[in-house]
C-alpha cells in the first residue's frame, strides 16, 4: 500500500451531520499579498467538493456567476483532476466564509479577472486530491495494491479483475483516508475536460427560468422597498413629509436611511407610487454646482501641472528637443454607468438572532461586514445567498443597494427587498472615471519614435475604496496601461493627477484600461501616420522587447486580412493591449456614412490568456467584452449638470443594438505561458481600434469620446 501523510483535522472536515453520508475536501492556501486584510487568518480553504451516495458531485462555486461562465470553467478544473463523470456534475453557489477567500484579493470577490486564475492550481489540486482519496479508498476495500487501480468517469477501476466502483459507493469510505498533499497534476497532454468546448451548466436553468436572479428572491413575509435619493451626488435629506405617501395602498412604511428615504410597501408598484407621492426637501450640498464643463475645465487646468511619477526612462525632455518632428495630442473620455441589465437589488432580513442576505453580489465579503454592524451581530451570524447575477462589470462590487436593504429591514422589522429602477441605476452610480490625457512625443530623422511622455489626469477609484494604496498623490491602477506601453521607445514619462471631481468613480468593465488603451493605442497610431508608416507594420517593429502583445497583434492582423484592400467603403484599424495578464489585439473594419454615422462592420480579435480551461466561454467573453466597450465608444456618455445625471434609461443611454452588432471573430493564441483572465481584456483596444480605423477612412482623428459627439 502506499504510505499515507496524516493531515491536521483542520485541513479535512467531514461534515456528516450537514453534508450526509459524503466526502467533503478542502485545502488552506496562503493568501496574495495584494488587498491582504491585517486581522485574516492567513490560510482560508480554497475549494469544497461533495461527493454523495448518488454519485452526484457538488462543486461549490465561490465566484459570483454573472455572465462569465465561472459555474462551468471552475467546475471543470475541479472534475479535470477528480476524473468525474462530467453529467454528475452540480452546483451551488457558496455562503459568505472565510474558506472561499479569492488568493489574489484577500477577501471573498469576483473582479479584476482573477476567477479561473486564482482557482486555477488550487482547484486542481483539490479534485486530484480527492481522486486519491477515492482511489485509495477502492484500494482498501479490495485489499489490493493502489497503483493497480485507476480513476475514471466518476469511478475507480481494478484493472486486472475490471472491478468497479463508482464514487457514491466509496464516499463513506474515502472520507476516513488522511487527506494527501502534492499530488501530481495531469499533463496537458491527458486532458479530458479543460481545453475542450463544455457545455455550459447555468444555461439550462437559465432557459428554463428556474435559476434565480436577486430580483426573483422571494421571501416569506417579505416586503419591498424603493429608495428617494438626492439628485446631487452628496446630498442630504433636510425634510420629508411621508402623509401622501402612506396614503398610497399598499404602503406599509417610510423611513429614512443613509441614502435618503425608503417607501417600504407590499409590492414595488406601490413603493414606486409612493415614492412618487413623497415630498422631500434636499440638502444638494457642495457639488450642486458641478458639471461636465466644469469637470473638463478642471482637468485642463490640472494637466498644466507636474504629476506623480509613475515612469521615467531615460531623458524624455532631451529626446523630445532634439525630435525631427514632435507630436501633441489630447484626449478626453466621460463618465460611464455600467447599465447591467438587472438593475441592483437586495432582499435582507435583519433580525436580533442574526441577519440573511440575498443579493447579486460580487463582495460577499462586504456585505457580510456590512450585515454584521448593521445587524448588531457577529459576522457569523449573517447569513450571504449569492444569486445569479444580471449583469455585474463591476458595479456589483458596491455595497450601498446592500446597505439600503440592510437598514431598511432593520427600521421595517421584516424581511425587505429593495428594488432599484433604471432610472435610479442611471443616476445614482459609481462611474466609470472621466479623465484626460496629454501625449507629447517625438521622432528621428528615420521616423522612429525617440520620446514618449503622457500625463493622465483623472479621480481614484482606490483612493475613494482602498485609499491606503495611494502612496505620494499615485494611483498605480489609474497608471496602468500608460506605465506597461509595450513599445521599444528609449524615452519615457508617464505621471498621474488624481482629480476628485464629486462624482463617485468605481469598477468598470476593465477600469483604467478603458481609459488608458485608447491614449496609448490612439497616439501609437498617430505617431505611424507621422512616420508615414503602415500602423500594424509601425507597432509591429517595436514589440521586439514585448513577444506576446506582438503575437496577438501578428494573428489579429493575419486573420483580418490585413495589408489586403477591405471592402469598398470600408476602411481598418487596429489596436493591441495587455490587461490582467492577457494580451488582445483587435482589428476593426469601419464605414463613415456620408451624414458622419459609424458602422463597424467586422471585429477581429487575437487574444493570448495563457492555458485555456474553455475555448468557447473565451471566445463569448471577448465577444461580451467588445460589445462592451463598442457601446461605449459609440455612445457612452454620463453627463453632469447641476450636480445631476442627465442620463436616466436606455433612450438617451442607449446600448449597440442587435442590427448594429458586428461580426466577431475571435481567434485564441495557442500558450502554455502564465495564465490571465478574459473577463475584461476585451474592451480596452475596440476604442481605439475603431477610432484608428475612422482616420483611415475620413482623416479624421477621434480624440474625445463618445465617437457619436464628434464625427
Amino acid at each position: 500500500m502506499s504510505a499515507r501523510t496524516d493531515v491536521t483535522r483542520r485541513e479535512f472536515l467531514e461534515t456528516a451531520g450537514a453534508a450526509g453520508a459524503g466526502l467533503v475536501v478542502s485545502f488552506h492556501l496562503p493568501l496574495g499579498p495584494r488587498f491582504r486584510p491585517t486581522t485574516a487568518d492567513p490560510f482560508a480553504p480554497n475549494a469544497w467538493i461533495r461527493i454523495n451516495p448518488d454519485d452526484s458531485v457538488l462543486i461549490v462555486v465561490d465566484r459570483s456567476e454573472m455572465g462569465q461562465g465561472v459555474t462551468t470553467s471552475l467546475p471543470m478544473l475541479l472534475a479535470e483532476e477528480l476524473e468525474a463523470d462530467w453529467s454528475k456534475i452540480k452546483i451551488e453557489f457558496a455562503p459568505a466564509d472565510k474558506a472561499y477567500i479569492n488568493p489574489m484579493f484577500g477577501m471573498q470577490g469576483t473582479g479584476g479577472s482573477t476567477s479561473v486564475r486564482a482557482a486555477y492550481t488550487p482547484l486542481r489540486k483539490a479534485g486530484a486530491a480527492a481522486r486519491e482519496m477515492l482511489v485509495t479508498a477502492a484500494a482498501e476495500t479490495w485489499g489490493v495494491d493502489k497503483t493497480q487501480c485507476r480513476a475514471e468517469l466518476g469511478a475507480v477501476i481494478h484493472t486486472p479483475s475490471k472491478r468497479r466502483l463508482t464514487y457514491g459507493k466509496l464516499a463513506a469510505k474515502a472520507a476516513t483516508v488522511p487527506l494527501p498533499h502534492d499530488v501530481p497534476l495531469k499533463e496537458p497532454k491527458d486532458w479530458k475536460i479543460l481545453g475542450t468546448r463544455v457545455r455550459r451548466l447555468d444555461t439550462p436553468p437559465k432557459v428554463d427560468g428556474s435559476a434565480q436572479f436577486g430580483i426573483d428572491v422571494k421571501v416569506p413575509g417579505m416586503l419591498v422597498a424603493v429608495i428617494a435619493r438626492s439628485p446631487v451626488f452628496g446630498g442630504k435629506v433636510a425634510s420629508f413629509d411621508a402623509t401622501k405617501a402612506k396614503a398610497v395602498p399598499g404602503v406599509r412604511h417610510v423611513v429614512q436611511v443613509s441614502s435618503g428615504v425608503a417607501v417600504v410597501a407590499d409590492g414595488y408598484w406601490p413603493a414606486k407610487k409612493g415614492r412618487d407621492a413623497l415630498a422631500v426637501t434636499w440638502d444638494e450640498g457642495a457639488n450642486a454646482t458641478v458639471s461636465s464643463a466644469s469637470i473638463a475645465q478642471l482637468f485642463a487646468q490640472r494637466a498644466q501641472q507636474a504629476g506623480a511619477v509613475a515612469r521615467h526612462d531615460g531623458d524624455p525632455d532631451a529626446g523630445l528637443s532634439a525630435a525631427a518632428a514632435k507630436l501633441e495630442a489630447v484626449y478626453e473620455l466621460p463618465f460611464l454607468a455600467h447599465a447591467t441589465m438587472e438593475p441592483m437589488n437586495c432582499a435582507a432580513h435583519v433580525r436580533a438572532d442574526g441577519v440573511d442576505i440575498w443579493a447579486p453580489t460580487q463582495f460577499q465579503t462586504g456585505a457580510q461586514g456590512f450585515g454584521a454592524r448593521i445587524g448588531g451581530v457577529p459576522p457569523e451570524k449573517v447569513k450571504v445567498h449569492t444569486t445569479y447575477l444580471g449583469g455585474g462589470f463591476g458595479r456589483r462590487f458596491e455595497l450601498d443597494f446592500i446597505q439600503e436593504a440592510l437598514e431598511t429591514s432593520k427600521a421595517a422589522g421584516a424581511p425587505v427587498k429593495v428594488i432599484w429602477s433604471r432610472e435610479d441605476d442611471i443616476r445614482n452610480a459609481q462611474y466609470r472615471p472621466a479623465n484626460y490625457h496629454v501625449l507629447h512625443a517625438g521622432l528621428d530623422a528615420a521616423g522612429h519614435p525617440a520620446a514618449w511622455t503622457h500625463r493622465i489626469v483623472a479621480p481614484s477609484i482606490m483612493a475613494r475604496v482602498f485609499p491606503d494604496t495611494i502612496k505620494n498623490g499615485l494611483d498605480g491602477e489609474a497608471v496602468e496601461g500608460g506605465v506597461g506601453m509595450p513599445y521599444t521607445i528609449p524615452n519615457v514619462h508617464v505621471d498621474y493627477l488624481l482629480t476628485d471631481t464629486g462624482i463617485p468613480v468605481g469598477f468598470w468593465r476593465s477600469v483604467n484600461n478603458s481609459f488608458n488603451a485608447f491614449a496609448v493605442e490612439s497616439f501609437i497610431d498617430e505617431l505611424a501616420h507621422a512616420a508615414k508608416r503602415d500602423p500594424y507594420e509601425f507597432r509591429r517593429d517595436l514589440l521586439g522587447k514585448a513577444p506576446r502583445h506582438l503575437g496577438a497583434l501578428n494573428l489579429a492582423a493575419s486573420k483580418a486580412g490585413w495589408g489586403t484592400a477591405p471592402p469598398a467603403g470600408r476602411a481598418r484599424g487596429i489596436a493591441v493591449y495587455k490587461a490582467f495578464e492577457s494580451y488582445v489585439a483587435e482589428v476593426a473594419e469601419v464605414s463613415v456614412a456620408s451624414d458622419g454615422a459609424v458602422k463597424v462592420h467586422r471585429v477581429v480579435c487575437a487574444v493570448d490568456c495563457g492555458p485555456v480551461v474553455n475555448p468557447s466561454i473565451v471566445e463569448a467573453q471577448m465577444e461580451s467584452a467588445i460589445v462592451f466597450g463598442l457601446t461605449a465608444a459609440l455612445y457612452g456618455e454620463i453627463a453632469i449638470e447641476g450636480g445631476r445625471v442627465k442620463q436616466s434609461n436606455f433612450h438617451d443611454y442607449p446600448m449597440v443594438r442587435l442590427a448594429e452588432m458586428p461580426k466577431i471573430e475571435v481567434y485564441i493564441v495557442p500558450s502554455s505561458e502564465a495564465q490571465g483572465g478574459v473577463g475584461e481584456p476585451g474592451t480596452p483596444p475596440i476604442a481605439p481600434a475603431v477610432c484608428n480605423a475612422i482616420f483611415a477612412a475620413t482623416g479624421k482623428r477621434i480624440r474625445k469620446l463618445p465617437i457619436g459627439k464628434v464625427v
